[in-house]
């Protein structure tokens, strides 16, 4: 997995308003929890925490430098600006070297699907245990050779050494179903009348469909 330094300093300022002063600054309001300890409000360096999020996913372990220490975490939870993209806010979950962690890994789907067939992905990440610092950044599923009609669960993944599956085994991730046209029906007398604008106007008192659920 990949793990990235960056400077960390202490935010004093607290609410919306510190938060934008700090979003406005170029770095990124977060929080470090874990451990039992008190939660430390802390600021990152935007444009180098977007980098590593980039390049190492999601899970990327993080070695913060921290008031001439250094703190282990990984993100935990990210709030992202719904339009711009930007990060608004992190959750960070301190770490510790040999420590296990619980994380959802997302799912790397490879392969060519089976002539007629249509991929169905019921989920995207998987939920796992994996040691701190050889956390994966992604778990491949291969459904090259699937024939139509399997189902792939958490169970059949290959998980890298030293992970293992904290959720339900029976799962299921992908169904390799098989490929179906939509057919054109044929429009009936009656809806051929009402596209060419030719139906007859409704009885009195019973109103279009229209007229009723805007009446509701």
């Amino acid at each position: 997995m990949s793990e990235v330094r960056l400077p960390a300093e202490v935010r004093s300022e607290f609410g919306k308003g510190g938060a934008r002063r700090t979003r406005r600054a170029g770095k990124i309001p977060a929080v470090i929890y874990g451990h039992g300890a008190d939660p430390r409000h802390v600021s990152l360096p935007a444009r180098e925490f977007t980098n590593a999020i980039r390049h190492g996913g999601t899970n990327v372990l993080l070695t913060l430098e921290l008031d001439g220490e250094e703190q282990l975490a990984i993100p935990k939870a990210i709030q992202r600006h719904a339009i711009k993209g930007t990060f608004d806010h992190v959750d960070l979950l301190a770490v510790r070297r040999g420590e296990k962690v619980h994380i959802d890994v997302p799912l790397s789907v490879v392969g060519d699907l089976a002539p007629g067939g249509m991929l169905t992905q019921e989920h995207t990440s998987v939920s796992v245990e994996a040691e701190a610092t050889h956390l994966p950044t992604e778990i491949e599923v291969s459904i090259a050779g699937l024939a139509i009609g399997t189902q792939v669960t958490a169970a059949d993944l290959r998980l890298p050494d030293g992970t293992s599956l904290t959720g339900d085994p029976e799962q299921v991730l992908l169904i390799i179903q098989e490929a179906t046209e939509a057919k054109l029906e044929e429009p009936t007398e009656g809806e051929q009348a009402v596209a060419t604008g030719e139906a007859a106007a409704p009885a009195a008192g019973e109103g279009t469909s229209t007229e009723r659920e805007s009446g509701e």
